[in-house]
């Protein structure tokens, strides 16, 4: 059997997913670049505990709450031009968050940056679609793609550390301004403009009441672990609930829906799309926490600190890699019991840490973890593209991204938030945070050693939750998913 040698469409194709690749790097690289950056910010800017969790997590929710809704717009009014249009605001938020002189502007910059991320990721996920219409290869483009946005996640620690050892804090920022005027430069020329494929308008009051009950809600669970319970954390957080729920009731009378929830009716989608969330959930809050453990608890210089992230990094990435030929072999629903599995024991490997050391149990925990994290990543992009048809890739698609984006805040809300109300109880009551804390003069060394030792306990508690969550999804998948479940699923002729 003879095969055609490539064409310059061909070409023209995979340099076009190299040009697409850089953006959404760049969005989930930002997603963690900051986990070593903070104690460096912290002493730049003195942001008080909430702010520091808004700093994080901002970008994230910012991202996620606004997914779904620019993967219609694309859908519907062309996804070159927001391509194009949020690479630039990206570009604009990543210098204003350089050199935020205040942790107000720096919330705000890094709030926009996300909503600039939320135009790309949907965007270029669907664009594969156009520039890749043979099933095969177009299989291998979303599986770079999937392999590409775990990089970012995981290489971001480890970039923000070495660029922190020479430079100030704002070059983690600084860092996305050549790749976003290269993507600007070749993108027209490489890249098609699809528009109309999506039918009807894009509800507005469904974007907003969306990204408006998440933020109530977490905001509501962010003050009562930072401060205690009151009535306007409890307020916040029953309002948030409430909004999501109408939202939810929303979606199903609207003939063209923000979120389709029938996609959900489908198991083995449910379960990916909860594989896509839970594990960028754990992920991120215990590399945000280690983070300062390493440094603040252990001492470590920065660099040391990255260099401790990268075996974790090296596993999480090469496992996304290889997922798909596995999952061919072993079939999703073994691939997802490994995924649950292993980062539940990579989480356990957590708890043997102690203020006295630990680094050992650490990278253990990283890279036994990161191999579940890098199934997630593939099996959730691969499920929600091969899922429906072409004209609704970029919805879809940004189901799957959302995922991902909302359990990447999540974990720093919720989890991280946990740990925030342990150290609130347990440490010595000085001040909200552990780097508040020693920074404070004239502490007292039995002082210093009570909010290490009460911060490790709250990285043990947030560790402990995350991991029994993945047990139970482990088993639930052992019971409920059926046996019979194949490989990756198949991507549709455009």
């Amino acid at each position: 059997m003879t095969h055609p040698t490539p064409s310059r469409t061909g070409v023209r194709a995979w340099l076009g997913l190299l040009a697409v690749l850089g953006p959404v790097l760049l969005v989930s690289m930002d997603g963690s670049i900051l986990f070593l950056a903070l104690p460096s910010i912290g002493r730049a800017l003195d942001p008080g505990a909430g702010q520091t969790l808004w700093i994080l997590d901002g970008y994230g929710f910012a991202v996620g709450s606004l997914l779904i809704a620019f993967g219609n717009i694309g859908d519907r009014y062309g996804r070159l031009r927001l391509l194009l249009a949020g690479a630039a605001v990206f570009g604009l938020g990543s210098a204003a968050a350089a050199f935020a002189p205040t942790p107000e502007l720096l919330i705000a910059a890094r709030a926009l940056m996300g909503v600039a991320g939320a135009t790309l990721l949907p965007s270029a996920l669907a664009v594969l679609g156009e520039l890749f219409p043979d099933p095969r290869q177009r299989a291998r483009a979303i599986g770079i793609f999937a392999a590409t946005f775990a990089a970012g996640f995981a290489i971001g620690p480890v970039l923000g550390g070495l660029l922190l050892e020479r430079f100030w804090w704002g070059s983690v920022f600084l860092v996305n301004l050549p790749v976003v005027a290269l993507f600007l430069c070749v993108a027209p020329a490489l890249l098609k403009d699809v528009r109309a494929t999506r039918p009807g308008r894009v509800d507005l009051v469904s974007v907003v009441t969306s990204a408006v009950g998440l933020l109530l809600t977490v905001y509501g669970l962010k003050r009562a672990a930072a401060d205690g319970l009151s009535a306007s954390a409890v307020a916040a957080g029953l309002a948030g609930v409430g909004v999501l729920v109408w939202f939810g009731l929303r979606q199903r009378q609207l003939a063209h829906p923000l979120i389709d929830f029938t996609l959900f009716r489908d198991r083995v989608f449910t379960f990916a799309v909860v594989t896509g969330l839970l594990p960028l959930a754990a992920w991120s809050a215990t590399a945000y926490l280690a983070g300062i453990y390493l440094q603040s608890v252990l001492g470590i210089p920065v660099r040391q600190a990255a260099l401790l992230a990268l075996p974790g990094a090296v596993a999480l990435t090469a496992t996304c890699v290889a997922a798909p030929a596995v999952v061919d072999r072993i079939g999703k629903r073994a691939a997802l019991l490994v995924c649950h599995f292993s980062i539940a024991a990579g989480l356990l490997l957590f708890l043997p840490v102690a203020v006295t050391g630990g680094i050992g149990w650490y990278v253990l925990s990283t890279v036994v973890a990161g191999v579940g994290y890098g199934i997630s990543f593939a099996v959730v992009a691969d499920t929600a593209v091969g899922a429906v048809p072409p004209e609704r890739a970029g919805a879809a698609g940004a189901i799957a991204e959302t995922s991902n984006e909302i359990g990447n805040a999540l974990g720093i809300a919720l989890l991280g938030s946990l740990a925030a109300l342990v150290f609130r109880l347990q440490g010595p009551g000085l001040a909200p945070t552990l780097d508040e804390t020693l920074l404070l003069p004239g502490l007292a060394a039995t002082s210093a050693a009570a909010a290490k030792s009460a911060f490790v306990t709250g990285l043990h508690a947030a560790a402990l939750v995350a991991a029994l969550l993945h047990l139970a999804l482990g088993a639930l998948a052992l019971r409920r998913l059926p046996r019979s479940l194949g490989g990756p699923a198949v991507v549709r002729e455009a």
